[in-house]
């Protein structure tokens, strides 16, 4: 049986690479149609992002899932002041002070922040970057795995939680089952008497109508919408038990068993009686039930 994955999971890492800055790479997931992959990477790692997204997808199947790559930053060169620049601000202060007959000295403190006068030299380069992304992908694989690992808690959680509403599903179609029977008896009544009144002055035989009233009430019946409802669920089941992507399948075979609940609830809507009444509070039971399960079905890969 192949382990049936949540699409839901978050996993992390931190590390400090011998000769490279620290880092976090955190991946987060959550439900998605389709596989989506949203990078946020540090500026000037164009060509690891191109890698990370070909390694994701070969790992991952389905999900929105978020990348996050945060670098440590160590002062690996070191302040510079741009100082022909500051000579040119103090030198713009002093003329527009002397023209506006201003006696002022500038503040330092607030030309030193001015954008370009003082300025950060790194010393990364090219080789860097390489040791950078090297030391990223080999990061991914365990943390893909980390992430996994989680995932396939939570989708054994789930598919526990299916199997259990499975049962309950299939406990209240062979409720459906027990009543049927019951109930199409009462509509073949109901029909007969029906016809015999509209039929009230006419010359028609018995068999007649005993015939079309049957035919009427056979047409009525839910014993095949029954039979089909219990063949979903056991597939149902069974698709749990082979494990792997079922996300997409079993939210079809939801749409199949909600489509013959809604069905035998349309037969069963002019029903009298308590079996009738009953029929209806089980499929109305059938479709919640369903709805249910269709919502933990989305979060499966």
């Amino acid at each position: 049986m192949s382990p049936i994955y949540s699409m839901t999971g978050f996993a992390s890492v931190q590390t400090t690479p011998p000769g490279q800055p620290g880092f976090t790479l955190t991946l987060k997931s959550v439900n998605h149609r389709f596989l989506d992959l949203n990078l946020r990477l540090p500026s000037q790692t164009d060509a690891l992002e191109v890698q990370l997204r070909r390694a994701l997808k070969e790992r991952l199947k389905r999900g929105h899932v978020e990348v996050s790559l945060q670098l440590e930053r160590k002062v690996a060169g070191g302040l510079q002041l741009n100082a022909p620049l500051l000579d040119t601000y103090v030198l713009a202060y002093k003329e527009a002070a002397q023209l506006h007959g201003v006696t002022a000295e500038p503040d330092l403190n607030a030309l030193l922040r001015i954008p370009g006068v003082m300025s950060f030299e790194s010393s990364s380069n090219k080789e860097d970057t390489t040791g950078l992304e090297a030391a990223v992908l080999d990061q991914l694989g365990p943390l893909v795995d980390q992430l996994n690992e989680m995932r396939a808690q939570e989708g054994e959680t789930l598919a526990a939680e299916l199997r259990r509403s499975m049962g309950r599903l299939d406990a209240l179609a062979s409720e459906v089952s027990e009543l049927r029977s019951g109930v199409r008896d009462a509509q073949f009544e109901r029909l007969r008497g029906r016809i015999v009144e509209l039929t009230k002055g006419l010359e028609v035989s018995e068999e007649r109508l005993l015939t079309e009233a049957a035919l009427l009430a056979e047409r009525s019946d839910i014993e095949e919408e029954v039979v089909r409802l219990r063949t979903h669920v056991e597939r149902f089941v069974a698709m749990l038990d082979e494990g792997g992507e079922v996300g997409k399948r079993l939210d079809f075979l939801l749409q199949e068993l909600n489509r013959e609940a809604n069905t035998m609830l349309s037969k069963t809507s002019g029903a009298t009686g308590g079996n009738g009444l009953r029929i209806t509070e089980l499929g109305l039971e059938m479709k919640t039930e369903i709805e249910r399960a269709r919502e933990q079905v989305q979060n499966l890969e």
